[in-house]
């Protein structure tokens, strides 16, 4: 089967552009390697998101993935390793090869990673992502999250809800994210924040004991003992598979303005995985709007 719009990811960007490819008639595939919903199944609660005062993000993705599906768009597993151009354009995935004649990639992005020596030994043995997967594990101990913007003082606030204690390990002087929710991590009396401090290396044998923490200002470095970690330094793309068809800036986002159109006629770019100065879930939706209505326009030439 030949579709009118293949979307790629199936997080707000990608499940935004298949409702509104399906309202304007158009046959829609989407695929998704991972889990539906992106990184805001990582959200424990949403309190940005217009339309609700709080809602948590497996929540709203469930609900978007619902009415994609209701609406009559075809939804499937597979990882996406290529895209061919031309008029009806194949991309390939690991488990099957698919043709449209427009394609909206919607990848998101991945959990930056430090790239410290055994940090992949460590992930799922005391080194973790999402506190609202992995902190019950954590009840009564001593938790570290490394970073400081929103997404750290989310983690935060539901790690310091259970855990004895929650260090935060800040590279910078201050933390960056909204003054809400900073004031909130503040006043929890077992938060204690390192201000101007890297974590340089992982500790422990079968699972993670402790951070290797180094000052910025003085040189000097400490062993943090600890119970278990979170990674929440923000995201990066994954994009090298749509390199050929939509360039890439030096920071590994597909080029596309917020049109959503690439280099490539009837490929387009929406949410985290493109170039622009917010990523939000609001940004996101915009973006697969945006992305399915020129799809759309292409396609009725």
């Amino acid at each position: 089967m030949i579709y009118d719009i293949l979307i790629v990811g199936a997080g707000p960007a990608g499940l935004t552009a298949a409702i509104y490819a399906r309202r304007a008639g158009k046959s829609v595939l989407v695929l998704e390697k991972d889990s539906f919903g992106g990184q805001i199944t990582f959200s424990p609660k949403l309190e940005n998101y217009p339309g609700f005062e709080s809602i948590s993000g497996n929540e709203l993705a469930q609900r978007m993935l619902e009415q994609t599906l209701a609406l009559g768009a075809d939804v499937d597993m597979d990882r996406v390793t290529g895209i061919e151009n031309g008029p009806v354009k194949t991309v390939i995935g690991e488990n099957a090869r698919y043709e449209a004649r427009a394609v909206i990639i919607a990848a998101g992005a991945r959990h930056r990673r430090l790239n410290l020596p055994r940090e992949e030994e460590f992930v799922g043995s005391g080194l973790s992502f999402c506190a609202v997967c992995d902190g019950a594990f954590f009840q009564g101990a001593h938790t570290a999250v490394i970073g400081g913007g929103n997404t750290a003082l989310q983690e935060i606030l539901l790690l310091s809800e259970t855990c004895a204690r929650v260090t935060v390990v800040q590279n910078l002087a201050f933390l960056t994210g909204e003054q809400r929710m900073i004031d909130r991590v503040k006043a929890r009396p077992n938060v204690e924040i390192l201000y101007s401090s890297l974590c340089v290396g992982y500790e422990g044998e079968d699972h993670l004991t402790g951070l290797r923490i180094r000052n910025t200002e003085t040189g000097q470095e400490e062993l943090l003992k600890v119970d278990g970690a979170f990674l929440a330094i923000g995201t990066e793309p994954e994009n090298l598979a749509f390199s050929a068809l939509a360039p890439l800036n030096e920071a590994g986002y597909i080029k596309a303005d917020e049109s959503c159109r690439t280099a490539t006629q009837g490929v387009f770019a929406a949410g985290d995985c493109r170039t622009k100065a917010w990523r939000q879930v609001a940004t996101a939706v915009a973006d697969g709007a945006a992305a399915a209505l020129n799809a759309c326009k292409y396609l009725d030439g």
